[in-house]
């Protein structure tokens, strides 16, 4: 627990290339982060590069000790890990729990909310490198933010501290906002993808330099013409980055899954359900 006024004890579950992000986000505005896990050794490896001081606990002991929880975790996952939990009787009244998918609203937290938790669903709407370079872009990100009326401005709240702005999104709203988020990247990873192997296909060294400015000047026209505030490709740059060998080496579109596999050794598993990978 945090022993601040008004800041919470973070735990979160998945190690993958959000959720330390996320934490170290939080504990940068003052939070505790009490815990987090992570499963294979990849997923060790950048909790402890992000979170050098956090411990890895198993699942019940993050949730047993945080006041905050973060599911972090892929989609396929989260629906069998939080009943698991409900059938274990883990979830504890007044704890906040926060789950990361862009498909899903707090619909999918219904057990733990029976439970006595408070649930709040918060995408960030970002690319994740799941390195340090994240943390700086989240002030440049919108997080859809959904959420029981009486606490939408605790998860309003959160997204500020972690340097994002919230956007509201209503719970029938949800999948047709993930629908987005995946057409937006899917599309922006097959034009840089199909155009740099064009330009490789003719002998051009280092293509995703030479149509990088191309690919940024129609995106900002592009976007323009929506009449946002501010206009930000750094998502984008990352993509056009990637363009010297982009082909073969593609990254996780926000809010799906980190490709880290789940391994054996972190002990602690909940009777009903699978130990989630990491998201």
């Amino acid at each position: 627990m945090s022993g601040r006024p008004g800041r919470l004890g973070v735990g979160i579950i998945g190690a993958g290339k959000v959720g330390p992000i996320l934490g170290a986000a939080l504990a940068g505005a003052g939070h505790a982060i009490v815990g987090i896990s992570a499963i294979s050794q990849a997923s060790q490896d950048r909790a402890e590069a992000i979170l050098p001081a956090v411990p890895i606990l198993t699942v019940p002991e993050i949730v047993e000790r945080s006041e905050l929880v973060i599911l972090a975790v892929p989609d396929a996952q989260l629906e069998s890990l939080v009943v698991g939990l409900a059938a274990t009787g883990t979830w504890r009244p007044g704890q906040l729990v926060l789950h990361t998918s862009a498909r899903f609203g707090t619909g999918v937290l219904a057990p733990a909310f029976a439970g006595g938790a408070i649930p709040l669903a918060i995408h960030p709407a970002m690319t994740f490198t799941g390195t340090s370079i994240d943390i700086a872009r989240l002030a440049d990100s919108y997080f859809a933010v959904t959420a029981p009326t009486p606490v939408l401005p605790i998860g309003q709240a959160l997204v500020v501290e972690m340097g994002g702005e919230p956007v509201i999104i209503a719970e029938a709203d949800r999948r047709t906002y993930a629908e987005a988020v995946e057409t937006a990247t899917a599309f922006s990873t097959s034009i840089v993808e199909q155009a740099t192997n064009l330009l490789q296909g003719i002998g051009i060294e280092r293509p995703g330099a030479v149509i990088a400015p191309l690919i940024r000047s129609a995106m900002e026209i592009a976007l323009a013409r929506t009449n946002p505030d501010t206009l930000n490709l750094a998502v984008l740059a990352d993509l056009i980055d990637q363009g010297d060998g982009f082909g073969s080496n593609q990254t996780e579109r926000p809010g799906l899954r980190d490709p880290d596999r789940p391994d054996d050794d972190d002990g602690g598993s909940v009777p009903g359900w699978i130990e989630p990978e990491d998201s």
